[in-house]
């Protein structure tokens, strides 16, 4: 089920008015019952791998409380790692690492017959698994004491507003809301509501609006010029970005109206000054997952400058290819391992960082520079990410480096500056105030305007037919 369909907004309403109806222990019931519908509305099949998941690793946290000698931990451990990630493996990479392994064989000169299996991806999988594997981790690091509520913890991992595109919650942060008596205000649902029309907004009036001109540039960059080519980047960067922002703001708006509260998994990524601070502002759910659970455990940046920098490589190379089986994830991944190990190595500055005071950048030429700088290198990396292979990969960056011409590219400069002034205008306010719903907080006849403008962007801008959100796929 997609947020951006009118499925959808038949479908909320009837889930608020029941979850509303209810007492605590009837709502979490109703909630699951209602996440599993949602989530088996593509394929109800899948609904099995879910209710895998969720039964071992509401096991092995039992497991986990009782368990005295540390073998037994850490095999309980184990077995959850395994289940999970071989779940994921399964289904997500079976064919990428055959087919590679066949590719390398050829090139050796042998012609193994290496089976593909040709699976469909569940959507979200990697979501959940990443989401369902931290509580294990956190039961085992005693971090958190495991639930021997079995209801609870099934809505938990597949609590429906965040389950096949994040944010990926922690048990510490999402278990104790769901565990609790909620109480749901009018100050929740209006700003939930506010999260849900910015979120479409984003989804529809930017992200799908652009959709087009992006496929067009991008499936043919040989008779494009370069300007065309670089805009093109540019228009996918923020394609992307209010795509995945959007999907998330919608979860939160949901989760909002529900009574529960869910992390801000965007925090306006591309007014970072550095790449470092990107990183904190963009997918804050997944880069913080990597950190804590991928790159400490490595040693972080405990044991010197150059494990430092091979930590820091190896997090966003396993990063990228948790994106996506395929190889052009990886560089992806890859290179902003680079980027990060460069900026600790050479460019980071030894004062203090300036990304949580909005006004610092808007004081300061260099700042706004190296905001452009930071973009420009954030959009190139992009190119991996969007095209299928190496070939259109390189194909399309060395188009933008050969500085061909090919005259004036209206309609992309057309759709650069529609999505470019939309985001400034929902980012803006947002940032500069801090607030992702700071339009509560206006006067009444700017609000109004402002929800009318949306509304009226959102029905102007709207594409033909509904386009899936881009990270389902992942």
């Amino acid at each position: 089920m997609l947020f951006n369909t009118w499925t959808f907004a038949i479908y909320l309403p009837v889930v608020l008015f029941v979850y509303y109806s209810l007492n605590r222990r009837w709502q979490n019931c109703f909630l699951l019952a209602a996440s599993y519908v949602f989530y088996g509305w593509w394929d109800y099949r899948f609904c099995s791998l879910l209710a895998i998941s969720t039964i071992v690793d509401f096991c092995c946290g039992l497991g986990l409380a009782s368990a005295k000698s540390a073998l037994r931990r850490k095999v309980l451990l184990t077995t959850s790692c395994l289940v999970n990630l071989g779940i994921l493996s399964f289904f997500k990479y079976f064919d990428f690492f055959a087919d590679s392994f066949s590719h390398l064989f050829e090139i050796a000169g042998f012609r193994p017959d290496v089976p593909t299996l040709s699976i469909i991806l569940p959507v979200g999988i990697s979501f959940y698994t990443f989401q369902t594997l931290s509580y294990s981790i956190d039961v085992y690091r005693s971090k958190i004491e495991p639930t021997r509520n079995f209801i609870d913890f099934a809505l938990y991992v597949s609590f429906f507003p965040q389950l096949v595109a994040g944010p990926i919650e922690r048990a510490t942060r999402l278990l104790p809301q769901i565990q609790a008596k909620r109480t749901v205000t009018w100050d929740r649902i209006s700003g939930g509501a506010v999260l849900i029309l910015i979120g479409l907004c984003r989804k529809i009036a930017i992200a799908d609006a652009v959709a087009p001109t992006v496929n067009r540039i991008f499936a043919d960059p040989s008779h494009c010029g370069s300007l065309e080519l670089l805009i093109g980047v540019f228009i996918f960067s923020l394609q992307i970005y209010c795509d995945f922002a959007g999907y998330s703001d919608i979860a939160r708006g949901t989760a909002n109206m529900l009574g529960i509260d869910l992390m801000k998994n965007f925090e306006h990524p591309y007014f970072s000054t550095n790449i470092a601070e990107f990183w904190r502002r963009w997918h804050i759910s997944l880069s913080t997952w990597l950190r804590d659970y991928l790159y400490i455990p490595l040693g972080g940046n405990q044991k010197g400058s150059l494990v430092t920098y091979r930590n820091l490589i190896i997090t966003m190379l396993l990063g990228g290819l948790w994106h996506g089986a395929n190889w052009t994830f990886v560089v992806w991944g890859g290179l902003h391992g680079l980027y990060l190990a460069v900026y600790k190595r050479i460019l980071r500055s030894r004062k203090p960082d300036t990304w949580n005071r909005p006004m610092q950048i808007l004081r300061s030429p260099a700042s706004i520079l190296k905001l452009a700088l930071t973009f420009l290198l954030v959009s190139l990396t992009w190119i991996f990410f969007r095209c299928q292979d190496f070939g259109d990969a390189w194909s399309y960056l060395s188009g933008i480096f050969a500085l061909k011409g090919g005259g004036v590219p209206i309609d992309a400069f057309k759709w650069l500056a529609v999505a470019s002034a939309l985001v400034l205008a929902i980012d803006i306010p947002q940032y500069v105030t801090q607030n992702h719903t700071a339009v509560l907080g206006w006067p009444r006849v700017l609000r109004a305007a402002s929800y009318a403008t949306i509304v009226l962007a959102i029905f102007a801008l709207r594409s033909n037919g509904q386009i899936p959100f881009i990270y389902f796929q992942f």
